[in-house]
């Protein structure tokens, strides 16, 4: 650092657009995790970061890259969590998707404590950004790249997908997610101030008509968007089956690709499943996305 900067300013961390990158873990089977790393410097709040597993080097071109999208009804939750089904899993799913030959970007996003929406939206977006100008150094190709989330993390990766166009994504892989913030379904009620529904926005969604439209991926479908799968437990008591029903025939009607499973006995997390069960939806997504960057 230049010896004639203030020493306010040398306290300051690099900005994550220049800052060095971490040192890699390599694995057994080449593939590399950076953890930790920063992709956005917002005054006022905790350092956004991101663990990027990458695969092995001695394939040839920049990896298609899987966005992962952590659930927790956008108040809680992991970067790293596939859910409460996926955690004892050695190796991991993120380790997983690596070995296929994909880059792995698991990625915070501010919290409806920290920020309403759309302000989780707009960091899964600053994630694409950041990569898209560091995709040199890290090998990336954000240009085809599957949005996968599970819960909540499936409702914003629905919107990215139908939202971002700088690169405009390959597909998007939607584990029981909302997609309607306005309508009654199940235990939700729009009208409710308690709601973490309510909590994404602000206030009630009733109250707040524009915003719950806007973060409700129904009211985004587009013809241009790109490939859906959308996958949710029948018997799911938390978020309701229609969500998924209802976004899936919207897709379809707008003419884009979507594939649409309902997973017989399974609740939310796919709770109710044999292991077994779980690692065919695991498998069935991993193929949709390797397909879709063919």
């Amino acid at each position: 650092m230049s010896a004639g900067m203030s020493l306010p300013a040398r306290l300051v961390a690099p900005h994550p657009d220049v800052a060095p990158l971490p040192h890699a873990v390599t694995f057994d089977n080449g593939t590399r995790l950076l953890r930790g790393v920063p992709y956005a410097a917002r005054d006022g709040v905790r350092p956004l970061e991101l663990d990027l597993w990458l695969p092995r080097t001695a394939r040839a071109g920049a990896a298609p890259l899987v966005l992962f999208v952590h659930g927790g009804a956008w108040l809680r939750g992991r970067r790293d969590d596939m859910g409460f089904r996926f955690r004892e899993w050695s190796p991991g799913p993120m380790a997983r998707i690596a070995a296929e030959g994909f880059a792995v970007a698991c990625a915070d996003y501010r919290l409806s404590g920290e920020a309403v929406f759309p302000a989780p939206l707009d960091d899964l977006a600053s994630v694409l950004r950041w990569l898209t100008l560091r995709s040199a150094e890290l090998g990336v190709d954000t240009g085809r790249t599957v949005v996968w989330g599970e819960s909540a993390g499936a409702h914003l990766a629905s919107l990215l997908a139908l939202t971002h166009t700088s690169p405009p994504l390959a597909a998007a892989v939607v584990w029981y997610g909302p997609s309607d913030l306005t309508t009654p379904r199940g235990g939700f009620s729009p009208d409710s101030p308690a709601s973490p529904e309510a909590g994404l926005l602000g206030g009630a969604p009733a109250e707040l008509c524009d915003q719950a439209r806007a973060a409700s991926p129904l009211f985004r479908v587009h013809s241009g968007a790109p490939s859906f799968l959308v996958m949710h437990g029948a018997a799911d008591t938390m978020v309701s089956r229609a969500h998924s029903e209802e976004l899936a025939a919207a897709l379809e009607k707008a003419g884009v690709p979507v594939g649409l499973r309902l997973v017989p006995g399974a609740d939310h997390g796919w709770a109710g499943l044999s292991d077994g069960q779980v690692e065919e939806i695991f498998t069935r997504s991993l193929r949709f996305a390797r397909e879709s960057v063919s």
